[in-house]
């Protein structure tokens, strides 16, 4: 059971990305099939963070699918693809810092208390940076792909020790799925500034 409900939440994942590469909106209701499931089996797995992690991705994915449906009067979408500015790199590191922090305080507490299987550091630093790449994602930021390469290159450690096999090939395939999503956003962020 645990099995079919992680190949199902992976494809779901796998797909999502997808579409978020192409900058579709079916990225958010295919990807919230995924969070959903994944909020059950990190509560399974004694990965609170991520289950938090994934709790918020729900919240973000119906926020994100508002943000991008979004239009302006002359029926244009309000929300592009772009780039950070100095101001918003600052507030994104300020965010990662403080959610960090409160997840490795609050894994720290439950793994000395009630769950000694926590790797309070790993989780906090895969669930930081997602909580990072997803509140950029919705907003369209570039850097939201090197927040989820972030998120990818601690989420594959993680999930193996824990015995998620497959989801931490799923997060290998999201790796090379980020890169190309920066590659993409990146690109069109480029052509949007020089049609400027």
């Amino acid at each position: 059971m645990m099995q079919s409900l992680e190949i199902v939440a992976i494809l779901s994942g796998i797909i999502s990305v997808w579409f978020s590469r192409k900058e579709n909106i079916w990225v958010y209701p295919s990807g919230l099939i995924g969070t959903i499931l994944y909020v059950y089996l990190s509560i399974e797995g004694d990965l609170y963070g991520e289950a938090t992690v994934n709790l918020f991705y729900t919240i973000m994915s119906v926020y994100g699918w508002y943000n991008w449906l979004r239009k302006d009067i002359a029926l244009q979408p309000v929300v592009h693809i772009s780039y950070s500015n100095t101001k918003d790199w600052i507030t994104q590191v300020i965010f990662f810092l403080a959610v960090y922090t409160i997840i490795y305080t609050s894994l720290y507490l439950i793994k000395q208390y009630f769950n000694p299987g926590a790797i309070p550091w790993a989780d906090a630093l895969a669930s930081a940076a997602a909580f990072t790449g997803m509140w950029l994602m919705t907003k369209k930021k570039v850097e939201s792909w090197i927040w989820w390469i972030i998120t990818n290159i601690a989420s594959i450690p993680l999930y193996f020790v824990k015995g998620y096999t497959f989801t931490a090939g799923y997060y290998a395939i999201l790796l090379v799925m980020a890169v190309a999503g920066l590659i993409t956003w990146r690109k069109k962020a480029n052509e949007s500034a020089d049609s400027k």
